[in-house]
C-alpha cells in the first residue's frame, strides 16, 4: 500500500492493467500514455503504430494537446497510417492554439515547406516565433535557418546566430553544427575557426553526419585543430556511412591520394561513385578523370563523357550545406522535412 493506504501495482504488468483501465474510462492522461507506450513498444507492450494512433485519438478528441501533437506527427510521418499532411497540419494547430510548443515548431515547419498547407513563410515565422519564445530549441535552430537564408524576412546574419546559439547551448545538433559554419565563415560573427571546429565537435559526437564531415575537412587542412589525417579519415568515414555526399567525395580524395590511409584508388572509386549518384558535383569531375584516365577498368572515354555531361547539366556551383527546417518528434531525432 502506498501513503494513502490505496494499493499500488507490484510490477510493469499489473500497472499496465491498470493504466488501460483508466484509459478505457476515458481517462484523457492515460489513454495518451497508451498511445505513448504502444508507439514506442514499452513496458511489455509490443509496438504497434496503429494501436498507438487510436489510443492518440481518443485523448486528442477530448482536446488533449499533446496527443494531437503526436497524432500529428504520425500522420505527417505515415506511421500506423498513410502519409497525410493535411491530417498533419489540422492536429498540429489544434494543439499548437492551445500553445504547444512541439506543435507549434511543427505547424511553423509544414508552412515553411507548403506541406498539408500554401507555403507561407510568413506563418511560418509566426508559429516558429512562438515556439521559440518558449524555449523550444528545434523551433530557434529553424528560425536561425530563415534568417539565415532570408525566408520571408531580411538576411540577417546576426539574428541567425542568435538563435542557433540560444538552441545549440540546450545541445540541439542541427544548431551546434549551424553554428560552427557561421563561425568557419565569419558570418554575423568574426571568423573562428577553433570555435568552428568546438561547434562541430558537440554535434559530431551526436552522430550530426554533416557536421562529422565538416570536422573531417577541418582536420585534413589543420583549420581550428591541428592537421590530422588519420583524425580526418575518422571522421569523414562516420559521415560517409551515414550517406553523406560531401564527406564521400572528401573521403575518396583521401584515398586517391593516400593521406592517412594507404592510398588505395579502388577504394577512392568506390566513395566517388557513392557521392556521385547523389548528384555531388566534385565527386562526378573526379570520377570522370578516373574513367578518362584509365583508373577504372576497362578505360572507358564514354564513361567520363557521361559524367561531364552531368556536371554541365548542374552548372558548377556547389551550394553550402545549410540544415533544412526539421519537425521535432519529441524524440531527438533529426528527420529532414524539406
Amino acid at each position: 500500500m502506498n501513503a494513502n493506504g490505496k494499493d499500488t501495482p507490484h510490477n510493469d504488468e499489473e500497472a499496465m492493467k491498470c493504466l488501460r483501465l483508466t484509459a478505457e474510462q476515458g481517462d484523457v492522461r492515460a489513454q495518451y500514455l497508451m498511445g505513448v507506450m504502444h508507439e514506442d513498444g514499452d513496458k511489455g507492450i509490443p509496438q504497434n503504430d496503429e494501436e498507438a494512433i487510436k489510443w492518440y485519438l481518443l485523448a486528442a478528441d477530448q482536446g488533449y494537446a499533446r496527443a494531437q501533437c503526436n497524432l500529428g506527427i504520425m500522420h505527417a510521418d505515415g506511421k500506423g497510417t498513410p502519409r497525410n499532411y493535411v491530417q498533419a497540419v489540422k492536429w498540429f494547430r489544434l494543439a499548437a492554439e492551445q500553445g504547444h510548443a512541439r506543435a507549434q515548431c511543427n505547424l511553423g515547419v509544414m508552412h515553411l515547406n507548403g506541406e498539408g498547407t500554401p507555403q507561407n513563410y510568413k506563418h511560418a515565422g509566426e508559429w516558429l516565433r512562438l515556439a521559440a519564445k518558449q524555449g523550444h530549441a528545434r523551433a530557434q535552430c529553424n528560425l536561425g535557418v530563415m534568417h539565415t537564408n532570408g525566408a520571408g524576412t531580411t538576411q540577417n546574419h546576426k539574428e541567425a546566430l542568435k538563435w542557433y546559439q540560444l538552441a545549440a547551448d540546450q545541445g540541439d545538433a542541427d544548431a551546434q553544427y549551424c553554428l560552427g559554419v557561421m563561425y568557419e565563415d565569419g558570418m554575423g560573427i568574426p571568423q573562428n575557426c577553433e570555435q568552428a571546429t568546438k561547434w562541430y565537435r558537440l554535434a559530431a559526437d551526436q552522430g550530426h553526419a554533416r557536421a562529422q564531415g565538416h570536422l573531417g575537412v577541418m582536420n585534413v587542412i589543420g583549420e581550428g585543430t591541428p592537421q590530422n589525417y588519420k583524425q580526418a579519415i575518422e571522421w569523414l568515414r562516420l559521415a560517409a556511412d551515414q550517406g553523406y555526399a560531401r564527406a564521400q567525395c572528401n573521403l575518396g580524395l583521401m584515398y586517391e591520394d593516400g593521406k592517412g590511409t594507404p592510398k588505395d584508388e579502388e577504394e577512392a572509386i568506390k566513395w566517388y561513385h557513392l557521392a556521385a549518384d547523389q548528384g555531388d558535383v566534385d565527386a562526378q569531375y573526379y570520377l570522370s578523370l578516373m574513367f578518362q584516365c584509365g583508373k577504372v577498368k576497362p578505360r572507358s572515354h564514354e564513361e567520363a563523357i557521361q559524367w561531364y555531361r552531368l556536371i554541365a547539366d548542374q552548372g558548377d556551383a556547389i551550394p553550402k550545406c545549410n540544415s533544412p527546417a526539421v519537425l521535432d518528434d519529441g524524440k531527438g531525432s533529426q528527420r529532414n522535412r524539406s
